[in-house]
């Protein structure tokens, strides 16, 4: 027969479990900021200096992360954040864009009214936020606005996967930028189909939604190969 835990023993774990779970939205934050860029190594020592931690946390943060594919996990190195390319935008998008049509329809078909209020407040928000210039605020309101769509869903496996995309997502857009008429796009595109799910047309609802990513699909794709031939000019004139 296995000994009762005890007390102090389930305080323990407890305390270990909230240290790894901040530890590793520290570490999504700082993916997110570009202050752990794309490609660069993780060890357990570096990380566990940087930010003043045992290396148990540590280690369960980086398979944690390694498992939702934020990072690549190296044997016997730590891990590396997942490096960037075309390739792996294209194979990103493709796979969102079919989690978020699929729950767009869903929750067009789901949605209760209390559900469309919160989500037309969202995008009011985001749109005051747009006025004033606050892009940072305006990303945001965006993924709470997505967010809010997605849980009228109902289906919280395709939402986690989905989470982790917008993470990633996030820093992708941080670090090669949005230009100018996007966020203007992304205010019609979200004012269709707002009214597409209000009025439960999920046809309309998941056409709006299919083009929206796709929009942002080729932008991003767009900005990753200019940069990739900037680099590359770059290099040569050094």
């Amino acid at each position: 027969m296995l000994p009762a835990t005890t007390d102090r023993e389930t305080d323990l774990v407890q305390k270990e479990k909230r240290s790894t779970g901040a530890f590793r939205q520290r570490i999504i934050d700082d993916i997110v900021s570009g202050a752990l860029p794309f490609g660069s190594r993780l060890t357990i020592d570096g990380l566990a200096a940087r930010y003043g931690i045992s290396h148990m946390p540590v280690r369960e943060a980086l398979r944690e992360l390694s498992g939702e594919g934020l990072l690549l996990a190296e044997p016997n190195r730590g891990a590396r954040v997942r490096p960037v390319d075309a390739h792996f935008v294209e194979c990103m998008f493709d796979t969102r864009g079919a989690l978020e049509i699929m729950l767009t329809r869903r929750a067009t078909m789901r949605r209760s009214d209390a559900a469309c209020d919160e989500m037309e407040a969202i995008e009011e928000e985001l749109e005051a936020h747009l006025r004033d210039g606050n892009a940072p605020a305006v990303h945001d309101a965006n993924r709470r606005l997505h967010h809010a769509i997605y849980l009228a869903a109902d289906n919280p496996d395709a939402l986690a996967v989905v989470k982790r995309y917008w993470v990633l997502n996030a820093a992708l857009w941080r670090r090669y930028g949005y230009a100018p008429a996007r966020f203007q796009t992304m205010v019609s595109d979200h004012q269709h189909l707002l009214r597409a799910i209000r009025r439960r047309d999920a046809d309309a609802a998941t056409s709006i939604i299919a083009a929206h990513v796709t929009k942002a699909k080729q932008e991003l794709m767009t900005r990753v190969a200019q940069d990739t031939v900037d680099s590359a000019s770059l290099a040569d004139a050094a």
